[in-house]
């Protein structure tokens, strides 16, 4: 399914595969000789998606563009089952694997991996060939690589990237506290408002 939002359609390459139950929507290119697999969607909400050439997103990935962050994929990248991606930026031959997440602000450099359920968290640089092993998380420019019950020293890098205000331009409420009720009111009347004129897109 194709998605036009205002003047915003999404543009693919006559080359590429676009699986039938694959959702494409708003501002997205997609490079030759793509496969964006079954149940796979691609959602530019509020910033574009540019996807390189020769890329495989597998059944069920999430790609979504977001406001200040161009949601970039350069050539010959694999986006695995269930991974989602929000707003990052991925150079070419970087290999990203089932389940995992790379969040807003992020840059995977060229020819790094990211492997079964890693993460990679805001505004975190990985470098070149790097990889990210199975669940672990990387947080913080240059990147630290630490394991997932390692919460402590995860928090203290990841602490001061202050998640709250990155993504959601809000005060990280004190230790106890929510942001929840006051953050998504705010959340989903914009996704109302963002999505009140889509339609179905052809591509001529």
């Amino acid at each position: 399914m194709w998605i036009q939002n205002d003047q915003d359609h999404p543009f693919v390459d006559p080359s590429a595969r676009v699986a039938s139950t694959a959702v494409i929507s708003g501002d997205v290119h997609i490079g030759a000789n793509c496969s964006i697999g079954h149940g796979a969607v691609l959602i530019a909400e509020g910033g574009p998606i540019r996807i390189g050439d020769n890329c495989v997103i597998m059944d069920t990935a999430v790609i979504r563009g977001v406001p200040g962050h161009v949601m970039q994929l350069g050539s010959c990248v694999l986006v695995g089952p269930h991974a989602y991606l929000v707003g990052c930026s991925v150079e070419d031959e970087v290999f990203i694997a089932t389940g995992a997440a790379v969040f807003n602000g992020a840059i995977l450099r060229r020819g790094s991996e990211v492997r079964i359920h890693a993460v990679v968290h805001i505004r975190t640089e990985l470098a070149a060939h790097a990889t990210v092993p199975i669940g672990w998380v990387a947080v913080g420019t240059p990147a630290q690589i630490l394991p997932p019950v390692d919460h402590e020293r995860i928090w203290t890098v990841q602490k001061p990237l202050d998640f709250p205000r990155y993504v959601f331009n809000t005060e990280r409420p004190p230790q106890g506290e929510s942001m929840m009720a006051a953050v998504m009111p705010r959340y989903a009347a914009a996704l109302r408002r963002m999505h009140a004129t889509d339609r179905l897109y052809e591509q001529a």
